[in-house]
């Protein structure tokens, strides 16, 4: 079994996509001052990307302060991303940062809130990915 972690704005695309997949999941804390959340079991990181063109703003804070906790890199084993295609080469790019920065696969792109066939094309590639897990350790 694996969990969605996942990080979403105000906006809250991003947790509308999530919970199209009806899988077990946990937010990432928006605002600054929050317990910060530590994962306890393996999971797959869902997030969007910020910043439009601005190089180096693309990974939102929140998620970088997620990322400096050990235990949640450790228990990391994929990434999918959401956003724009309006914004050309910078679609998606946070997933495409954390995914080389952390060794992991980028299993997925979707275009803000996604389609059927993204939720049943992420829901294959998470059931691939944990067949795969399964099976190495």
């Amino acid at each position: 079994m694996y969990d969605i972690v996942y990080f979403s704005n105000i906006s809250e695309n991003t947790k509308r996509f999530v919970d199209k997949l009806q899988l077990p999941s946990s937010r990432i804390p928006v605002n600054a001052g929050e317990e910060p959340f530590v994962a306890i079991r393996e999971y797959v990181l869902v997030l969007p990307t910020y910043g439009g063109v601005q190089e180096g703003k693309h990974v939102p804070k929140q998620v970088i302060e997620f990322s400096k906790i050990k235990k949640n890199i450790d228990l990391l084993k994929g990434v999918v991303g959401t956003g724009n295609t309006n914004f050309g080469e910078t679609y998606c790019k946070a997933a495409k940062i954390v995914s080389a920065r952390f060794g992991v696969p980028l299993l997925y792109r979707v275009e803000v809130l996604g389609t059927p066939d993204d939720v049943e094309q992420v829901k294959e590639r998470l059931d691939q990915l944990w067949t795969t897990t399964a099976t190495t350790n």
